[in-house]
């Protein structure tokens, strides 16, 4: 059986969680393939609400193996702490699985992470103050330490001095920050191996050999499309690949063991931080959009900015990914508005541009070019087949379809597993 992607095609937040969950029955495992604690999965479980940010939502699912890869960077704490929360709700995290080629989030990494954000002043990029960025950064500078380091202290502590020496040059020197200490760092880090060290595994192995036995796998991406640091809306990105290729080096396998990509996609669009945002409502739409969608980020509590649909975007990320489907998340939010609104195309400086401008000061600058489409006052949370939608809700979908040449095979309406309609795509796509 081939496997699936599943990425976000917008700036994150799109409800990946939700439906990684619906998602899970149909597989074997749920890859984690990039990403870090940076990023959040809200799933709502028998009535509770609970925040992922490392493993996959499908931890829910017991039959399902939950699998943490190797371009994922890990805070151990971070994880360990989800992982007794999960326990605090009776949810058993035995069968996670974490590559031992992962790379570790380390304290200097946090530290470095928020001073360098206030030394940026005005020009921040509005980070997470994670340490994701840093730990990345180390993995590509071939300093980094890995989760299987964890299993051999000795290779742990060299490795740490040589990493620490130059990382408190950086604290003290430049930033003014007392040095971190080798001994304290390895004594907490001892705790975290002896915690993790039965769930840390070959997983590119084990991915394979669950492809080679015909089980289905999907992969699952944090943060979306407009967050990769090579097609994103760069610098205000993330520092990996979430789109659909990054599953194969985030994951240890081959491109021709997947033909199903699946792009999330909210009914509007909403970003965190920093960074340009065309279709942002500044107005009061937009902070209706926000307010009955409830927008806060699931790592930060910070408040999303909230804008209408652009469908420059979607064809953008279609592009990039391939995508197979679209999964609509959050068209309820929708209901109540006299008009809805659709971007279409962006206008800059007389220039019309129907596709992804190729230069970023255009895009920081342009506007969007609207459709406007009537709305609804219903109230779709109950609707449960496509026929329940208002017409003009359907109109609204089908549009969506027919503008980004890609079929919508699930809608959500509301945050619970029962909000959903699996449907046949609306429009026939050519």
């Amino acid at each position: 059986m081939p496997a699936t992607v599943l990425v976000g095609a917008q700036w994150g937040d799109e409800g990946k969680g939700k439906t990684t969950d619906l998602l899970a029955p149909e597989m074997d495992l749920v890859v984690r393939y990039q990403g870090g604690n940076n990023a959040g999965h809200t799933v709502v479980h028998d009535g509770t609400t609970l925040r992922l940010h490392l493993i996959p939502s499908s931890i829910l699912r017991p039959e399902v193996t939950p699998v943490i890869g190797n371009g994922v960077v890990i805070d151990p704490k971070t994880l360990i702490e989800e992982m007794d929360a999960l326990a605090a709700q009776g949810i058993s995290t035995e069968r996670l699985l974490v590559s031992g080629n992962a790379h570790l989030i380390m304290p200097y990494h946090r530290v470095l992470d928020r001073v360098t954000e206030r030394h940026l002043g005005r020009a921040q990029l509005g980070t997470t103050r994670r340490g994701i960025g840093p730990a990345y950064a180390d993995k590509a500078s071939r300093i980094g330490l890995r989760v299987q380091d964890l299993l051999d202290m000795k290779i742990f502590a060299k490795k740490l001095e040589v990493a620490l020496k130059e990382k408190n040059a950086v604290l003290s020197r430049v930033y003014n920050q007392l040095p971190l200490d080798a001994k304290e760092i390895q004594a907490e880090y001892e705790g975290f191996a002896a915690r993790l060290e039965r769930h840390i595994a070959d997983t590119s192995l084990v991915v394979w050999r669950a492809l080679r036995d015909g089980q289905g796998i999907l992969f699952e991406g944090a943060q979306g499309t407009l967050l990769d640091v090579d097609h994103g809306t760069y610098p205000f990105v993330t520092s990996s690949n979430p789109i659909a290729g990054g599953a194969c080096t985030g994951a240890g396998v081959g491109p021709r063991e997947i033909d199903r990509i699946i792009g999330v996609t909210k009914a509007y669009v909403t970003r965190v931080g920093a960074g340009p945002f065309p279709t942002e409502d500044l107005g009061p739409d937009g902070e209706r959009m926000g307010a009955v969608g409830q927008e806060f980020g699931v790592t930060t509590g910070r408040k999303r900015r909230c804008g209408w649909f652009d469908a420059v975007l979607l064809r953008y990320a279609a592009r990039l990914n391939s995508l197979t489907e679209l999964h609509l998340t959050k068209l309820d939010v929708l209901s109540g508005f006299e008009r809805v609104r659709i971007a279409v195309a962006y206008r800059h400086e007389g220039e019309t541009y129907d596709e992804f401008p190729p230069h970023q000061s255009i895009f920081h600058k342009c506007e969007p070019v609207y459709e406007e489409m009537p709305g609804w006052r219903e109230d779709i949370g109950g609707a449960r087949e496509l026929r329940d939608l208002p017409p003009a809700c359907r109109a609204y979908v089908l549009r969506l379809e027919e503008i980004t040449r890609v079929p919508v095979t699930v809608i959500s309406v509301g945050p619970a597993r029962e909000q959903t309609l699996r449907v046949e795509p609306v429009s026939v796509v050519a």
